[in-house]
């Protein structure tokens, strides 16, 4: 017979990445618990906790009263066993987010990014404000994940293209790993956002959605088979540049550094913020934002809807064209204004859409509570990679 030499110590590994994955998801849980979720036998549960303790990465946390003998334990991950760090980056704001391995922020953060042409600066002193406030030393990070907007080459781990983000150049992935001596991950700040909606919002447990981002920009995030599709060289989703009826086509869009996508035209001069705020006062509205100029109109009642009946009409077009390639069926409304048009915009949308092509998905506003689905989701991919590191033997 051919001997497996590792065997047993496979096994062990794969016993604990169980328990711990388990604990991770769950919470508290006692010896008797894991053995049975798991199927680990008795014996073996109790020796995969005692080597995940060994590790220091599980501990005694309490004790489950009930049935006959002494209480059972309850296990628990750690929360100090790893932190990791979120990051949103903008042209006038950066936000920084520490959190422990259960995904509690302990400490957030906000810096006046002075000096944009210096990325890692910036970012650097952000993080390190970040950690003196949650007091933990940079050195305990296992996951440092940064949402920008504009197009992330998935190769190169390099903002490639952004209006907003100037300095943000080739190289700057490279430079921030060094300067802070670990990993570093630039997401699309649009990604980041679905992914907050998948873990915290309403699209939990949805494997195929995509998500519709009208803010200050516009951007597009999809989830197929619950993972992201960035495209190949990362840009899809970008929405924004999607020619339209009666629109100027997005040409020349690269000639003029620093001007905003909303000039390039395509659908993002529909449906961007500023946009919308134009399009508001041509109705009547008028507010300090697009997104309290969309609340006004839902609260008008009847005179407010022709102008949600326009915003509809304009959402529905990148919807539709999205749809009838990828057939989601649920779309997140988010941003500025699709999170302040509610159920009088999605249901407004869902009806544009199915007069315009045969899918007909279920569109709904974002539910995620958290006040920077960006930085939220910036975490939540952070801690996915923490996560993964803990794993491993």
């Amino acid at each position: 017979m051919e001997r497996r030499p590792g065997v047993p110590r496979l096994l062990r590994e794969i016993n604990d990445r169980a328990a711990l994955e388990l604990l991770l998801a769950t919470g508290p849980m006692t010896r008797g618990q894991i053995g049975d979720r798991t199927g680990l036998s008795k014996v073996t549960a109790s020796q995969t906790l005692s080597r995940l303790e060994e590790r220091g990465l599980v501990e005694v946390v309490g004790a489950q009263a009930g049935g006959r003998g002494p209480n059972a334990a309850l296990y628990s991950v750690i929360p100090s066993s790893a932190y990791v760090a979120g990051l949103e980056v903008g042209p006038e704001l950066i936000s920084a987010a520490v959190a422990d391995i259960h995904g509690r922020t302990i400490a957030e953060v906000t810096v006046d990014p002075a000096d944009l042409d210096d990325p890692v600066s910036v970012v650097h002193g952000a993080i390190m404000k970040a950690c003196r406030s949650a007091k933990i030393s940079i050195g305990r990070l296992r996951g440092v994940v940064i949402g920008t907007p504009g197009v992330v080459d998935p190769r190169s781990g390099d903002v490639r293209f952004s209006f907003d983000l100037p300095g943000w150049h080739e190289g700057i992935h490279e430079a921030l790993a060094g300067d802070l001596k670990r990993e570093v991950t630039i997401e699309n700040d649009v990604n980041l956002a679905a992914i907050a909606e998948r873990v915290d919002g309403a699209a939990q447990g949805v494997d195929d959605f995509v998500l519709l981002w009208s803010a200050r920009g516009l951007g597009l995030a999809v989830m197929l088979g619950g993972k992201l599709h960035r495209g190949r060289s990362g840009s899809a989703g970008e929405i924004g540049y999607l020619p339209v009826p009666g629109v100027p086509l997005p040409e020349d869009i690269r000639t003029e550094p620093g001007r905003l996508p909303s000039l390039a035209g395509g659908l993002q001069s529909l449906v961007s913020a500023e946009a919308v705020g134009e399009l508001a006062g041509s109705y009547g509205f008028t507010a300090e934002s697009a997104g309290q100029c969309v609340k006004v109109a839902v609260a008008a009642g009847a005179e407010g809807e022709p102008f949600l009946d326009e915003i509809a009409h304009r959402l529905a077009l990148g919807v539709a064209s999205v749809c009838v390639i990828l057939d989601p069926g649920l779309v997140v409304l988010a941003g500025e204004v699709g999170q302040a048009g509610g159920t009088a915009l999605t249901a407004r949308v869902e009806e544009a859409v199915a007069r315009i092509c045969p899918v007909r998905p279920e569109v709904v506003t974002t539910t995620v509570t958290d006040k920077n689905p960006v930085l939220r989701g910036a975490v939540l991919a952070a801690l996915d990679q923490a996560r993964e590191a803990l794993l491993k033997p």
